[in-house]
């Protein structure tokens, strides 16, 4: 129905800019879904020359925001019953902190503008203020899903490398001692946090293409059209003379060849009698 309303009144430029908006809702929505609502869990074993020592499933529970420096675990020693407490390693919750912000950010926005779009369209074009703000805002957006997106892929990749199930068994210090085997259970799922950075590029191709769209509401583009206008107005204006002078001139040429046909008429009737003369 929203979108019928929107294709049914305003114009197309508009139209354009409404849709886009709501499709920046969404992509926001999944991004920062799929980012901070994230929860892995990776299995590790611990076999000991003891059988009695030995943890063959060990969980590693760990989320958003990510600062794995305060995920713990207990891990056999292999030594009777003792376990010890085993910390990963790594802070990324500045990355995925700063991603997850801009995306609710942008959402607020977006979710606004469409409001302004839809229901306060006369306002938003009389005043030449708002369409210019919105095109610094959505500049800036744009931007910042960039960095945010970039940062965000890199912290991503550092963290599938902390809770690598190889790496954290290096981080057990049983599973140094030769006489002792440690493996594997399974590791996390990535398929939520790959999609997230996924969304996150997409918002950036969504508000950069829509940064012309904005434009063309600005007072600056509108003074560009205006003056390309008038240029070709007068243009048109030249053009259009030269058809009135070449007509004058045909006039003016027609009028001269007529009156030369009347001196030579007049020419032959005053000869014709003095021939006549002549011959008598």
């Amino acid at each position: 129905m929203v979108g019928l309303l929107i294709l049914s009144i305003f114009p197309l430029n508009q139209q354009l800019i409404s849709v886009i908006s709501i499709f920046m809702q969404f992509f926001a929505i999944f991004a920062f879904a799929t980012c901070g609502g994230y929860s892995g869990q990776l299995r590790v074993s611990v076999d000991c020359m003891e059988k009695a020592s030995s943890n063959l499933s060990i969980g590693i529970d760990f989320f958003y925001p990510f600062r794995l420096h305060q995920v713990s675990f207990e891990a056999p020693v292999c030594e009777g019953m003792r376990r010890e407490r085993v910390f990963l390693i790594g802070d990324y919750s500045s990355s995925a902190e700063f991603f997850v912000t801009i995306a609710v950010f942008a959402f607020l926005y977006s979710l606004m503008a469409t409001t302004v779009y839809i229901f306060f369209q006369n306002k938003y074009r009389e005043n030449s203020r708002g369409p210019l703000i919105d095109f610094v805002v959505t500049v800036v957006f744009s931007f910042m899903w960039l960095v945010s997106s970039s940062a965000w892929a890199k912290a991503l990749s550092d963290v599938k490398l902390a809770t690598d199930p190889d790496e954290v068994q290096l981080l057990i210090s049983a599973c140094k001692v030769q006489t002792n085997k440690c493996g594997s259970v399974h590791g996390p799922r990535w398929s939520g946090l790959n999609t997230s950075v996924v969304f996150g590029f997409l918002n950036f191709v969504l508000w950069a293409g829509n940064i012309w769209f904005v434009f063309k509401e600005t007072s600056w583009h509108k003074g560009a059209s205006r003056l390309a206008a008038g240029a070709s107005e007068k243009q048109a204006g030249t053009f259009n003379q030269q058809p009135y002078n070449q007509s004058s001139f045909d006039q003016a040429g027609n009028y001269s060849s007529q009156g030369n046909l009347g001196q030579l008429s007049e020419y032959s009737q005053v000869g014709g009698p003095t021939s006549y003369s002549n011959q008598m």
